[in-house]
């Protein structure tokens, strides 16, 4: 068994898979625009992303942008977790996440490691972990 992330975006998809690719060292793979389907979309929409992955050493999610008769609301229900092994890359990859974004709670020094939790700039959920 396999579980995988699968992110929801309102448009800006590809900016953000190119944010993280960066971010992770990762590149975007499969990707497939809203271009020749059947589907009903806006012609200014058909160049958005249907599906895409980003793929690398350790991360490997799905994404799409959500048809406009599909409305995005951001939640909680969904966080990102990544586990690094060492604190000061740690804290160098959630520094650059929460950049535009939102802190929950700072990259510190906690019971069981280093961890900090923030919502990036385009609205996902992540959680940094380097255990002791």
């Amino acid at each position: 068994m396999k579980v995988q992330s699968y992110l929801a975006f309102n448009g800006n998809c590809q900016e953000a898979l190119n944010f993280y690719g960066d971010l992770f060292h990762a590149e975007v793979q499969n990707r497939i625009t809203y271009e020749d389907k059947k589907i009903d979309v806006p012609s200014s929409f058909r160049n958005k992303l249907q599906h895409a992955e980003l793929k690398g050493k350790g991360i490997h999610f799905m994404a799409y942008d959500a048809s406009p008769d599909t409305p995005i609301n951001h939640g909680n229900q969904i966080h990102m977790s990544v586990d690094l092994q060492g604190s000061d890359e740690a804290e160098k990859l959630f520094n650059e996440l929460s950049k535009g974004g939102q802190v929950h709670h700072n990259f510190r020094e906690r019971e069981w490691g280093h961890f900090g939790r923030c919502t990036d700039k385009f609205g996902i959920n992540w959680m940094v972990n380097v255990a002791h």
